[in-house]
């Protein structure tokens, strides 16, 4: 196990606090792009005499964009802005389609949510694209409802208008909450260029999710149309957000199971409150945006709370066209546990993405970092600053796939207790261990975030122990990720030694905590 102290559980609390307190300072700029947004769109729709769907577009979509676009830069957000016009002009197409010629318009939208996902393989800029081309189109199928189906000759021009209207108000208010001090997110550093093609033996993570988004997304609209007609959008809706950002067939599975338990909530909660409201009533549309806030707030806390919420705002919107009759309510919960279930087969089924590679990967990646980092020069700010970013981001990366990871972990040691309790106690003087499990070094990687910090202020000034005995120890840590590295690749190196606990400085006890750490490493992987 690793040793830990009061201090670093202090630590742990204040930046889990922090991290909080930040998701909601987001979501309160979100909400309020989202209001500048919605009443934007109402003036066009009104003066223009549009359909309601354009005002349901800008709302859904500067939602998106808020979360999307933290922390980007100007650069990345004015492509964002040109591609998502482009991108709403040919959804509001499609839409059209899905309306007067169905198949083309289901076969339409399969090929541009798979081909948004398959040019990702062309790097950074393309992943970036990709993101905002998706977005209008699940915003179609959110606006995919009765009251708003109406598509003019001239509706692709105004979906490409009030696409940039939406994108145009989340900006200036991220710019205001940065200038004002009130949300300041840590700029995202840059996305390490995707390969251009696989190997002969390896198909590309873009290509086999595309194909699996692909199948999701057909099956699910056939089971729609088939089983549930008109609100088929429910089971395609639900396919899409369990393949989207698949990142393995664990997460896959954890995802699937958070969406329809916490959409299923959010439908039955919601749609006994919508049936309290007459269709238009303008509160309804107070308890949508006040429920936006919210779930942009749970979504740092647990996906399933973000899918009830988001859920419960779908069902709050249509209670708003007339659709929230309780009839309704088994057809929602039957299309949202069909939907994932696609997703979740489809990810699993087709050209699947293993857990274990996956893990194996980005351990290896923050090792990488973390060993290039303990190669700071001393004094050199600017590359402590880089360098340490570099390894948080690679941390970040390996955070996104833990909580399958962690779930298999408790319910492994959850079912080991019940077959020990069940069986005779025997005394042997023996202290018994938990088997080591991947969630362990999860765990391990993530300890290392706090001594990170303290040594990249440290590398930053001068030498923070100007004595032989500050380089020996620095060069022994980093000779320990050289052995973990080695052992995760599967080859042999040297063994890995643990390095005594004698440490008179700050930053000295932060390289003995990554000491520690590695030690736990050594023992998983």
């Amino acid at each position: 196990m690793i040793t830990t102290n009061p201090l670093r559980f202090r630590r742990g609390a204040l930046r889990m606090g922090t991290l909080r307190l930040g998701a909601l300072r987001a979501a309160t700029v979100a909400t309020a792009s989202a209001l500048a947004a919605l009443a934007s769109a109402i003036w066009l729709e009104h003066h223009a005499h549009l359909g309601m769907d354009v005002v349901v577009t800008a709302v859904a979509l500067s939602v998106t964009l808020a979360r999307v676009q933290r922390g980007t830069g100007h650069l990345d957000r004015l492509i964002g802005v040109v591609v998502i016009a482009a991108s709403a002009a040919v959804a509001s197409e499609v839409g059209s389609l899905l309306v007067r010629h169905p198949i083309l318009g289901d076969a339409a939208f399969v090929t541009a949510m798979s081909g948004a996902i398959w040019i990702r393989r062309f790097g950074a800029r393309a992943t970036i694209a990709g993101t905002f081309l998706v977005l209008p189109f699940v915003a179609l199928l959110v606006t995919h409802t009765e009251g708003a189906r109406p598509y003019a000759a001239d509706h692709d021009a105004w979906s490409a208008l009030i696409a940039v209207v939406a994108a145009s108000w989340v900006w200036l208010g991220q710019l205001l909450a940065a200038a004002v001090r009130f949300d300041r997110p840590r700029p995202r550093p840059a996305a390490r260029p995707a390969p251009a093609g696989g190997t002969k033996r390896r198909i590309p993570a873009s290509t086999r999710m595309a194909l699996q988004m692909a199948a999701a997304l057909a099956a699910a609209f056939a089971a729609g149309h088939l089983v549930f007609h008109a609100h088929w959008p429910w089971a395609v809706l639900t396919a899409f957000i369990v393949c989207s950002g698949a990142r393995g067939r664990g997460d896959v599975l954890h995802k699937s199971v958070e969406r329809a338990c916490g959409a299923a909530v959010g439908t039955v909660v919601a749609t006994w409150i919508a049936g309290s409201f007459p269709a238009h009533d303008r509160w309804s549309i107070v308890l949508i945006f006040t429920v936006l806030a919210i779930a942009g707030w749970l979504r740092e806390i647990s996906y399933a709370l973000w899918a009830g919420s988001v859920t419960a705002v779908l069902s709050l919107l249509y209670g708003y066209y007339g659709q929230s009759a309780p009839s309704l309510l088994l057809t929602r919960l039957e299309a949202i546990l069909v939907g994932a279930t696609l997703g979740a087969a489809a990810s699993w089924l087709i050209l699947p993405v293993r857990t274990g590679d996956v893990f194996k990967r980005r351990v290896a990646d923050a090792l990488a970092a973390l060993a290039d980092f303990l190669g700071t020069p001393i004094g050199d700010r600017a590359e402590a600053r880089q360098r340490g970013a570099r390894f948080l981001q690679t941390a970040e990366l390996l955070e996104q796939i833990a909580k399958p990871i962690r779930t298999h972990r408790m319910l492994l040691r959850h079912a080991r207790s019940a077959r020990s309790a069940s069986r005779p106690r025997r005394t042997t003087g023996l202290v018994s261990h938990p088997a080591a499990h991947p969630a362990d070094a999860i765990d391990a990687v993530r300890a290392c975030i706090a001594p990170v910090e303290l040594l990249a202020k440290a590398f930053a000034d001068t030498p923070p122990e100007p004595t032989p005995a500050w380089a020996g120890l620095q060069g022994a840590v980093a000779a320990n990720v050289g052995t973990v590295r080695l052992r995760l690749g599967g080859r042999t190196g040297p063994a890995y030694r643990r390095l005594p606990h004698l440490a008179s400085t700050t930053a000295g006890s932060a390289l003995l905590d990554v000491d520690a750490a590695l030690a736990v490493l050594d023992r998983t992987v």
